[in-house]
């Protein structure tokens, strides 16, 4: 936790950075697990594409009709402490002025004294969903790397807001780190996803030292692995592809995988297509 302080920002964003809504899912489980007050939000009309990003109507309790806009939001404990906290960065990701946008939130943050940053992701993957699901925890912090045991991303390509704010913030000093799961690609009929929140909130409280809810999680990852594996077993080559990715999880996991095993076996992913934007390997630095 010292690597990162005692004031952390977990940011995650609806979008392009959350494959089976599981980075939002575990911000939503944050929230809900205590009292949040907004410290700064966003004008929508400086960044977001409202034909991209629709506002949304409803009716409120008083049965009148309101309009809802696509926010940007930080929100910090309600009741403030002298121990560990984490406040939440949460919301839409902007179409436009992503380095205004990163700037406006860093300055609030530095106001506010924050100490540390972790943005949550998922990401489409070529993995089995009866495995555990894989977290690529990583930092372009050299500290926050050595203290924490984390990986240096290698990914060069395209990135999500979410790189925007980790630049932006390790700039103005402020240490970063970013998890990434990994999300089953075949089952983009079973969204949301909550093994891979699940996994994403285990490695937030193991990076960040600060215990975290998980609600009804568990119980949910079983029912959600259930539900695949009943669809899989009328389907004999959707059973047959998943058996295939679990012999490759369990040659990437066993203790005699050498480096050669792995990078023969990242070969063969890439010339089968793997590199495209929305599969990457389960150990390829991710999309951020």
């Amino acid at each position: 936790m010292d690597a990162l302080g005692r004031r952390i920002i977990v940011a995650a964003f609806d979008g392009w950075n959350d494959a089976g809504e599981a980075a939002s899912a575990a911000a939503s489980m944050l929230r809900a697990g205590g009292d949040y007050e907004v410290v700064h939000s966003v004008d929508p009309e400086l960044y977001f594409d409202y034909q991209y990003t629709r506002p949304q109507v409803g009716v409120d309790a008083e049965g009148r009709r309101t309009l809802t806009w696509p926010e940007a939001t930080l929100l910090r404990p309600a009741e403030r402490t002298d121990g560990p906290e984490i406040w939440l960065l949460t919301g839409v990701e902007p179409a436009r002025a992503w380095q205004a946008f990163a700037a406006e939130f860093v300055d609030v943050a530095l106001r506010e004294d924050i100490t540390g940053f972790v943005a949550l992701g998922s990401m489409m993957s070529d993995v089995p969903h009866t495995r555990p699901i894989s977290v690529f925890a990583g930092s372009d912090n050299d500290a926050v790397r050595q203290s924490l045991g984390l990986e240096r991303s290698l990914y060069e390509g395209p990135v999500g807001i979410l790189s925007a704010l980790g630049d932006a913030a390790e700039r103005a000093g402020i240490p970063t780190a970013s998890l990434w799961a990994s999300v089953p690609h075949y089952v983009a009929g079973h969204t949301p996803s909550p093994k891979a929140t699940l996994a994403l909130l285990d490695r937030l409280e193991t990076v960040s030292g600060i215990p975290v809810p998980r609600g009804e999680l568990a119980a949910e990852a079983l029912a959600w692995e259930a539900s695949i594996d009943a669809a899989a077993a009328d389907d004999d080559e959707m059973r047959d592809y998943i058996h295939q990715l679990e012999q490759t999880r369990d040659t990437w996991d066993s203790p005699e995988a050498s480096g050669d095993a792995i990078a023969q076996e990242f070969e063969r992913y890439l010339r089968r297509g793997g590199d495209g934007p929305t599969k990457p390997g389960r150990d390829d630095p991710p999309r951020r």
